[in-house]
């Protein structure tokens, strides 16, 4: 099967290579677009960003954004101007899809379904005329006979084509068909591929998951689905709003990230989690030490805290309630620190805190005045409230692990971006290939800035695939 410029790969960078591959061809040229998807459908990773929510991109501008790009920031310039955020939120609009701005410029489809997302790019590039072909698993990509590519597929099918995008993904949620293909493809072409490794993934604090002793094939790689700890099952759930993390690397090096931060089944996530786990990631692989620090109340100062809790704590103490519940025979200690803390944190986070800090409540048995006739003694508790200001300011986790590909947002490495024309996403070793998207050594922040650089690189990629196309063709 023959086609004029063919394109690997049906997901977020994908189709918009294919969307503006075909823009950029003049009406009634006769040029076939195509698309190869291994899954059954298209772009199902966008399903997941965002939660299911889709955070399509952000607003920010260029010298903000950037900011935001962990690798080479001047290799995206070009892309990101030939498509900025506000381009793509006018070519969405216009589509058809209602889109609402949230904290930190972050924008997401009105109806929050990341499927809406996908359906309306889907029906933009049908209506290009791309020819989209799914359960299409490439094998091999060859160099033709004439200078163009042939494609060798699973089924049997073989497709031949004059201009070649690569566009296959990185490792990251494999189950969306992104299995690290396109790096072979790649070092065959001829192309450097940088290690790759997760980025924006769950950090396993020590003690959150079961270790069974087995030697680990990637250091420090915990799986998801490892046994949790009980104290990782109380805090598993646990959402902090405007938290304070700071990190200790082993080289002494500190950094600090202010926001919010999800416990999940993984581990610590949630935005300023993601923020600090490429750099966490990379230290564990290389056998590195990371201490997280939580400050829970950042805007208090530890002397302000300090006093704040003794204050509450003496009014829960002299509180009529107390003393007059259950029948008069008043709340016992254990019961008075459960609604301190009610008082200094989420009550979703209580149970977590407590096991994490057992320190905290000291409990002793104090024998009754009848001990000496075998009558039982009862439970005694004192709060060390210093302790707990301490804990609430300094929150110390050691982190020993990450979840792997199989949950991580984004691949970190891929093809060298040295190789590649930052102005065209052509490769300089082979002509007639261009790549986009995760595949390339590129990855972001969290909020919107990943997609938008797989929108804008595979953009221009289709665009500068066309018009290679047409320059050859004398058009």
């Amino acid at each position: 099967m023959k086609s004029d410029i063919l394109i690997i790969g049906g997901g977020a960078a994908g189709l918009m290579a294919a969307y503006g591959a075909a823009k950029a061809l003049p009406e009634g040229s006769g040029a076939v677009v195509t698309v190869l998807e291994k899954m059954p459908r298209p772009g199902r990773k966008i399903l997941f960003t965002g939660k299911g929510r889709c955070n399509i991109t952000n607003l920010k501008n260029w010298n903000e954004f950037s900011k935001h790009i962990r690798t080479n920031p001047n290799f995206v310039k070009p892309a990101f101007y030939n498509l900025t955020p506000e381009n793509m939120v006018e070519f969405l609009e216009s589509s058809g899809l209602e889109t609402v701005v949230e904290r930190g410029d972050r924008v997401f489809p009105y109806s929050h379904r990341a499927s809406d997302v996908l359906d309306t790019i889907v029906d933009s590039v049908m209506r290009q005329g791309v020819k989209l072909l799914t359960d299409r698993e490439v094998e091999l990509v060859k160099v033709g006979m004439e200078g163009g590519f042939e494609v060798f597929c699973s089924g049997g099918e073989v497709f031949e084509c004059r201009r070649l995008v690569i566009a296959t993904g990185g490792l990251s949620y494999p189950v969306t068909g992104s299995t690290g293909d396109g790096y072979k493809w790649a070092e065959f072409l001829g192309h450097k591929i940088v290690s790759c490794f997760p980025s924006l993934t769950a950090l396993v604090p020590k003690g959150y998951k079961i270790q069974d002793g087995r030697e680990l094939e990637i250091k420090g790689h915990v799986s998801r689905e490892t046994p949790m700890t009980a104290a990782g099952e109380a805090l598993k759930g646990a959402k902090l709003k405007n938290v304070s993390l700071t990190v200790t690397y082993d080289s002494g090096v500190k950094e600090t990230e202010f926001g919010d931060l999800d416990f999940t089944d993984g581990g610590i996530e949630g935005p300023i989690g993601f923020q600090v786990s490429r750099k966490c990631v990379k230290t564990l692989m290389n056998g590195g030490r990371i201490v997280f620090s939580l400050d829970l109340k950042p805007g208090v100062p530890p002397e302000e805290l300090a006093q704040r809790v003794k204050t509450l704590w003496s009014e829960i103490k002299n509180d009529p309630r107390t003393r007059e519940a259950k029948g008069g025979r008043g709340i016992n200690g254990k019961e008075m620190y459960r609604i301190l803390l009610g008082k200094l944190m989420p009550w979703d986070l209580i149970p977590g805190f407590q096991a994490w800090n057992p320190e905290i409540l000291k409990s002793s048995l104090k024998r009754n005045e009848y001990s000496r006739r075998g009558a039982q003694g009862r439970m005694s508790y004192e709060v060390d409230l210093t302790r707990l200001a301490k804990a609430l300011k300094d929150w110390r986790f050691e982190i020993v692990g990450f979840v792997g590909y199989e949950r991580c947002v984004i691949t970190a490495g891929g093809v060298s971006t040295d190789e590649v024309v930052a102005k065209t996403m052509e490769s300089k070793i082979r002509k007639g290939l261009w790549f986009c998207g995760e595949i390339l050594d590129m990855d972001c922040d969290t909020g919107g800035y990943n997609l938008q650089c797989a929108f804008s690189t595979g953009f221009l990629a289709g665009q500068s695939a066309a018009k290679s196309l047409l320059a050859a063709d004398g058009e």
